[in-house]
């Protein structure tokens, strides 16, 4: 087969199949177009999940008549003009693909007019031919209506899902834009039925109405800077109910990115059980020019030109915040401030099947006694509790402490207490835990110790991971890892941290080498090491069945009140819950 030139009918229809996947990419192209334009309020309709028709009007600038017919060409934008507009574009658009795209696969029909213009004016497109500009009655502003999409590519419309499936993309799109740009008011439609309609609000407000009233009650803001870097938005408590979704915006598009869900993920870590996944709404804004958003034919991904700085940054954005301890809060009806009914959780605690070297005799007994409020026998420290006498209960008050007094023990399993609110019910074995390993944490972070190997072990690995060891050896030495390149794709091993001796390097070290060479650092080496020292808390942790005086059942709740992450245990189980007095009223149906 000789070679020849493509038709432009074919080649605007393979471009469109870059950037029209389906429906939803079709409402998320124009009303981005709309949000570049300057609107205020966008309207958008959606019959049959979009395949039969998509309507988008906006009060935007609109489009002068000259620029109708450049508004359907290919690669035509008022966005960029020059590659240092496209290295520094801040705009949602840029490369002038979307409209020429949609016309390419579908009928539609443009109406446009700025405010200087006598009336409005209108053009067409059909299978990617444009029809003459014509007069039309419109305010200013811009409408764009899609009418059976992929008619001419019927292929294409074989690999669409339902229309309720289809709808359901469109509005996760519409969403997603609407939480980006609380100022502007949105409103849609599905089938003729008004779905959502959004004022113009503050981002608190707009979060509220999209994501939903628990998750705004529930949800933990964080706002931090770095120069003129800025990350802020909403983390919700691990194992919260409220929301399991993650939306991540930069500039004010959303975006999918590994690097800053891989920080989410290490804040979280420790507090989420099994195969939960935090659940926040974060927005990096930076100068354009320090990330790069021609990366990917849709925008959903970018390059951050300084990826460790961005990645440490969110971190210590989110990691403080769900590392607070209880004390840290100020009590409120239901539960504690930011803390709604004491938090549900869940994490990763799983348990290494490694051996592990080093640790303090005093983690593997059931020792590390926790300070009583009265003399006692050592509330964790000997085989049997307490004869001192019960120590009296202190009627709570506006100075109650969070967790309260201790009233007694249930089934020789949770301790039952009284605060300011209500009723805390706190699980004796998952607090105690938490406070042991916090305290496992605290020592082995006072001192990296590493025990150098009888002879260097040659380890091969990837030309990135020799590139890491390369360029950070005297961090790695910070951890205790002391190796170096040996050749093009070897490693040498000369010592490694003295809780990881008779582990083999093999097993850790190319993860930590891997996460390195990808996000800029590592919490590899650390997460065996906790993973070890959470098995340690586990088995050191006091016992289901042990009988607690009420001296030592209030030093446990103290302590955990003072503990870091001391909402759940290593294994993201909640540590404790609170049920208020109002709940309770309405239990036994006082007040009615």
């Amino acid at each position: 087969m000789s070679i020849r030139h493509l038709s432009d009918v074919l080649v605007s229809q393979i471009a469109a199949g870059e950037v029209v996947e389906r429906p939803a990419a079709v409402v998320k192209e124009l009303v981005e177009n709309s949000l570049d334009a300057g609107a205020r309020s966008v309207t958008v309709q959606i019959e049959e999940g979009g395949v039969r028709r998509v309507v988008v009007a906006d009060d935007g600038s609109g489009i002068p008549v000259d620029e109708l017919p450049l508004a359907l060409a290919r690669h035509a934008t008022s966005k960029i003009d020059d590659l240092a507009g496209l290295e520094t574009v801040a705009s949602l658009g840029f490369r002038g693909e979307a409209l020429a795209s949609v016309g390419s696969v579908a009928r539609l029909r443009l109406l446009s007019a700025t405010a200087d213009a006598a009336h409005a004016w209108e053009i067409g497109m059909e299978g990617g031919v444009s029809q003459p500009v014509r007069p039309a009655a419109h305010a200013v502003g811009t409408t764009v209506e899609v009418r059976d999409l992929f008619f001419n590519t019927p292929a294409r419309r074989k690999f669409l899902k339902s229309p309720p499936t289809e709808a359901g993309h469109c509005e996760a799109a519409l969403r997603r834009l609407a939480l980006a740009h609380p100022q502007v008011a949105f409103a849609w439609s599905i089938d003729g039925r008004q779905r959502q309609e959004l004022a113009a609000h503050d981002l608190p407000l707009r979060v509220a109405a999209l994501l939903g009233r628990e998750f705004a009650a529930a949800a933990l803001a964080f706002d931090q800077r770095a120069g003129d870097v800025r990350v802020h938005g909403f983390a919700l408590p691990p194992g919260s109910d409220a929301g399991k979704d993650q939306y991540l915006f930069v500039n004010g598009r959303y975006i999918r990115d590994r690097m800053l869900a891989h920080a989410i993920r290490e804040c979280y870590r420790d507090m989420l059980h099994g195969s939960q996944a935090p659940a926040c709404v974060l927005f990096l804004e930076l100068d354009p020019a320090r990330v790069d958003v021609n990366v990917h034919p849709t925008k959903a991904e970018v390059r951050f030109r300084e990826p460790q700085a961005i990645y440490r940054l969110v971190y210590h954005a989110i990691h403080p915040l769900l590392a607070r301890p209880v004390a840290a809060f100020t009590g409120v009806s239901g539960g504690l401030d930011g803390v709604p009914g004491g938090w549900a959780g869940g994490g990763a605690g799983g348990l290494d099947t490694l051996s592990w070297a080093g640790v303090p005799a005093s983690a593997q007994q059931a020792g590390l006694p926790l300070p009583a409020a009265e003399p006692a026998a050592g509330p964790w420290g000997g085989a049997h509790p307490s004869s001192a006498p019960a120590a009296p209960v202190v009627p709570p008050g506006d100075s109650a402490p969070p967790l309260g007094y201790a009233l007694g023990l249930l089934h020789g399993a949770y301790i039952v207490a009284q605060n300011a609110d209500g009723l805390v019910v706190v699980d004796m074995h998952a607090a105690h835990e938490r406070i042991l390993y916090e305290r496992l944490k605290s020592q082995m972070d006072a001192r990296v110790e590493s025990q150098t190997l009888l002879e260097p072990l040659a380890l091969t690995a990837s030309a990135e991971a020799v590139s890491v060891v390369d360029g950070h050896a005297d961090e790695l030495r910070a951890l205790g890892v002391d190796v170096a390149p040996l050749g093009p794709q070897q490693l040498a091993v000369r010592a490694v941290p003295t809780l990881l001796s008779r582990a083999d390097p093999q097993r850790w070290l190319p993860r930590l080498l891997q996460e390195w060479a990808d996000f800029g650092q590592s919490g590899a080496l650390q997460a065996r090491r906790d993973s070890f020292l959470a098995t340690c808390a586990c088995h050191a942790a006091v016992r289901a069945g042990r009988q607690l005086s009420v001296a030592e059942m209030n030093a446990l709740l103290r302590e955990l009140e003072q503990t870091e992450r001391g909402g759940h245990c290593n294994h993201g189980r909640p540590t404790w819950r609170a049920l208020p007095l109002a709940e309770l009223d309405a239990l036994f149906l006082r007040g009615r």
